[in-house]
């Protein structure tokens, strides 16, 4: 079964109900009727009720009928949203009558939502900027415990099957964090580890990659990765991981026998941690491009809860994909 048909099929057994703001939104809402009838997730929509029902018809979606419906405007619990985000932002001052507005606002009631476990996750973004879905995130149900990070990862999907496992390879941070100190770099190490986990099914053997391997090079930026990981083993101390490693010893056990003879994650990493976001970001992108593989990403990790953010440019099953993957977490947080 390919991975994403695994994903969508471990979602049907979890239950969980995902928000989707921007409800009125036509893609969003072919989505939702697709994952409705697959039985993929619950779906609560915010928008105008008599406007999604009548794109709905016009698009014949037979399912929106079975999705929760929810109006930021005309809300009978937005008074009870209100009082509970002037708890949250008291510190700031948030006034009753600014956060009875910004309950108004779909990005910030959804978040609430969650807050409040009425929803499990979030997928947003196809007509938001991600400054916009992850500020309220950030501010409301912010990020894990132990962790101060949120980042962005990407399953690759290898023609090659002999790497990563068995083709797969869950890599960060491609999407978020430009330049990760070392106790930053370690948290990415950790949430990624969760996210392999959570998404691909498997037991994380993570590389932290640098252009040195086991002191081959000498320099602060590869201190920074073998300090990183030195911290993500005492956050963790169950993880399966190493570094510094280039990217070869890393994936190939040919090479990782020669450059790291004693490491256990040499040659067999299915989990790889890029030193910044620079790094990350060309990397995925070439592979993606140069090597034919499938990128599915990025799924933002490390809020206490999934909140993940869509390209505005996705297609309806890019949307689909992406609340599969949402529920996944949600399952496993």
């Amino acid at each position: 079964m390919e991975i994403m048909e695994q994903i969508r099929s471990n979602a049907k057994k979890y239950n969980k109900k995902i928000v989707l703001p921007e409800g009125t939104e036509q893609r969003t809402l072919m989505a939702a009727n697709e994952i409705i009838k697959q039985g993929i997730a619950k779906i609560i929509l915010l928008g105008n009720k008599d406007k999604i029902f009548q794109l709905a018809k016009e698009n014949n979606l037979m399912h929106i009928k079975d999705a929760e419906i929810i109006d930021p405007l005309n809300n009978e619990k937005k008074d009870f949203y209100a009082d509970m985000l002037v708890e949250i932002r008291k510190k700031k001052g948030l006034t009753k009558a600014e956060a009875l507005k910004l309950v108004e606002d779909p990005l910030y009631l959804a978040t609430l939502l969650i807050k409040n476990n009425d929803a499990d996750g979030e997928v947003a973004g196809a007509d938001n900027a991600t400054g916009d879905v992850l500020r309220p995130a950030l501010q409301i149900v912010k990020t894990e415990p132990g962790i101060s990070v949120v980042s962005g990862a990407f399953l690759l999907i290898l023609k090659d099957k002999s790497y990563g496992e068995d083709g797969i390879l869950v890599c960060a941070d491609c999407a978020v964090m430009p330049n990760p100190d070392e106790n930053q770099l370690a948290q990415i190490a950790v949430s990624t580890a969760k996210t392999a986990k959570a998404i691909a099914g498997i037991e994380p053997r993570i590389a932290m990659l640098s252009f040195s391997t086991k002191g081959s090079a000498k320099h602060e930026m590869v201190d920074k990765v073998v300090n990183a990981t030195n911290i993500a083993k005492k956050m963790d101390p169950s993880l399966n991981i190493d570094g510094e490693l280039q990217a070869d010893a890393a994936l190939v056990e040919s090479v990782a026998i020669k450059k790291a003879p004693d490491s256990k994650i040499a040659g067999k990493a299915n989990v790889i941690i890029f030193p910044s976001l620079e790094v990350g970001n060309i990397a995925y992108k070439l592979v993606e491009r140069l090597a034919g593989a499938q990128a599915i990403g990025p799924v933002l990790q490390g809020m206490a809860a999934p909140i993940n953010d869509l390209s505005r440019g996705c297609s309806v099953d890019d949307i689909v994909n992406l609340i599969a993957i949402t529920v996944n977490q949600a399952a496993k947080i």
